[in-house]
């Protein structure tokens, strides 16, 4: 627990909270007062005991539970950033999950211009997969000119996908059907209950589905690829996860023509 730090984000924090939200005053009288919430009236709003409260905030609970961290938090309006801080400083891990239950769902605007700023192809979904940003490169992979409104459907589902994905129910078929399962398990909603609806209705694609497997991300994995403008070729994907916006996807896929693998490169280490 690093105490000063919690200290610090939760006064700052209650201090930005004007009572009159949520019909309560400051109390009046002689003497200096605080702004925002007092400690008190935090431990009402919360329905806790004021030393539960007080505890937290002075960092003597030596484990604060999961559950009053998100309340705090919550009744804060803080962000994402503020809420893996809360956890690490008040527990010393970051949480098992975000927030905000719409996180993952959208990303800062500034993004479009950083994925179009890229060389390689390159784009972002949402936490299910759906389509936020892709630059002109990604684009020149399909068939088509542009990059399919859900990415894990097309991956899953459209015949034009087991072409261009080379050896689809070998080399990209028994780890793409893991990271549904995995996102369902994780933080299922309307989309992915859809997706894998279909998944079931379709023989192919439910074959392997219900081969099951353990694979969840293609962090550094190369597979085979036929680019619509490039030719044959291998792909290296790089993805990575918006910090604002946990659950949402960045990909960055290093085409490598010919139909020889490319050489792995070895780790970077400092």
């Amino acid at each position: 627990m690093n105490r000063a730090a919690l200290r610090a984000l939760l006064t700052e924090r209650r201090a930005a909270i004007d009572p009159v939200t949520h019909g309560l005053s400051r109390p009046t009288g002689s003497g200096r007062r605080a702004p925002g919430l007092s400690q008190e009236q935090v431990a009402y709003l919360l329905g806790r005991t004021r030393r539960a409260y007080q505890e937290l905030e002075a960092g003597t609970c030596s484990t604060p539970s999961v559950d009053l961290l998100r309340e705090v938090a919550q009744l804060y309006r803080m962000n994402e950033h503020e809420w893996i801080a809360l956890h690490r400083y008040a527990l010393g891990e970051d949480p098992s999950g975000p927030l905000d239950a719409d996180s993952g769902y959208q990303v800062a605007g500034a993004w479009q211009q950083t994925v179009d700023a890229m060389g390689e192809m390159a784009y972002l979904t949402d936490r299910s997969w759906n389509l936020l940003a892709a630059n002109e490169q990604c684009g020149g992979l399909f068939p088509a000119g542009r990059v399919p409104e859900n990415t894990m459907r097309w991956m899953l589902l459209n015949p034009e996908a087991r072409e261009v994905l080379t050896d689809w129910a070998t080399a990209w078929a028994p780890k793409v059907f893991p990271q549904l399962r995995s996102a369902l398990s994780n933080r299922p909603d309307a989309t992915l209950r859809a997706l894998e609806a279909d998944v079931l209705a379709d023989p192919v694609a439910r074959h392997h589905y219900e081969a099951k497997g353990a694979f969840i991300h293609p962090d550094g994995d190369q597979r085979p690829l036929a680019h619509a403008k490039l030719g044959p070729g291998w792909v290296t994907m790089c993805s990575a996860i918006p910090e604002g916006s946990p659950g949402a996807r960045l990909m960055i896929l290093l085409f490598h023509p010919g139909d020889r693998r490319h050489p792995p490169r070895r780790p970077l280490r400092a």
